[in-house]
């Protein structure tokens, strides 16, 4: 029998110079869930992702004066990105599943459980996302269509955020991915995949984990009735994070999508940095020249 193996959910939390938020992300699981951690059901993995500053030691501090149960706290030795740290992470945590859970998330009732009953009860389901919501109470928008040419032109070109087309289901529905924020995956699934790629320093790794998840036969479902509130600080300062988004969609074309469309993609890209670089001139805005500039040279 495997009764002392019955870990059912690791939560895998990044941190990257953001000790505060982690630990108010912390306390707000042992709130809802100090029965489940002292019964061994579930765990947390802290990586801080090489923070460089007192990040680890006030996370010990606290762990050890709140006497956390079953939290782990590990110091990489380097900062190689989102989806390098949570691989490392994942690596650690002995649950049937792993949750994918930002930093600067507050869990406001026990419904990730539901989340996870839910996988557990539907056996083609690899991954699991759930709502996102911002702290006033408003959805944030949580799932995602992949990034097709017709979509990515779109996306482009009207300028919106990422993502920012597509709508949260009302209902469990079938989507193409979800939100790495609040990301729920079967541990079985993520060692076949190999985790999340490392190729990709952040932005667009959850959506490519979902399409690998997809190609294996996996289906991956949105489960709205689970409220998470996301502050989105977002570690990332802007201009870096449109140079990373730029990487990202380019090494997901290159990997996934015909040669065809990654040129397609380049041009795109390069005209859109072309036309912000010269914007940014006549406007007199040195943030805009400064980063497409940085953009148009990832291209």
């Amino acid at each position: 029998s495997d009764s002392h193996c019955h870990m059912l959910l690791s939560i895998i939390i990044l941190n990257y110079k953001k000790p505060q938020l982690s630990l108010s992300c912390l306390d707000s699981l042992y709130k809802h869930f100090s029965k489940e951690f002292e019964n061994d059901i579930m765990e947390v993995i802290l990586v801080d992702n090489h923070s460089e500053d007192e990040s680890v030691d006030l996370l010990w501090k606290e762990i050890s004066e709140k006497k956390y149960t079953n939290c782990q706290l590990f110091a990489n030795k380097e900062n190689a990105g989102f989806s390098k740290g949570c691989n490392v992470g994942a690596k650690k945590g002995k649950g049937k599943y792993l949750l994918f859970l930002n930093n600067d998330t507050q869990i406001q009732d026990k419904s990730i459980l539901d989340m996870v009953e839910y996988v557990d009860t539907h056996q083609r389901v690899g991954i699991v996302g759930g709502q996102l919501q911002n702290p006033d109470g408003s959805e944030q928008h949580s799932v995602g269509s992949f990034y097709t040419p017709a979509r990515v032109s779109a996306l482009l070109l009207g300028m919106q955020r990422f993502g920012a087309v597509d709508r949260n289901p009302d209902k469990i529905s079938e989507v193409d991915w979800v939100k790495g924020a609040l990301f729920l995956i079967r541990t079985e699934v993520f060692k076949k995949l190999d985790g999340f790629d490392e190729n990709i320093f952040m932005y667009a790794e959850d959506m490519e984990l979902c399409y690998r998840a997809k190609l294996l036969g996996y289906k991956v479902s949105f489960y709205p009735f689970c409220s998470v509130i996301h502050a989105e600080h977002g570690s990332a300062n802007r201009s870096f994070a449109i140079v990373q988004i730029y990487k990202s969609l380019l090494y997901y074309y290159r990997k996934h999508r015909s040669r065809g469309e990654y040129l397609f993609l380049k041009g795109l890209l390069k005209t859109k940095a072309g036309i912000l670089v010269l914007a940014g001139r006549l406007l007199h805005k040195p943030y805009l020249v400064t980063t497409y500039e940085k953009a148009f040279g990832v291209v």
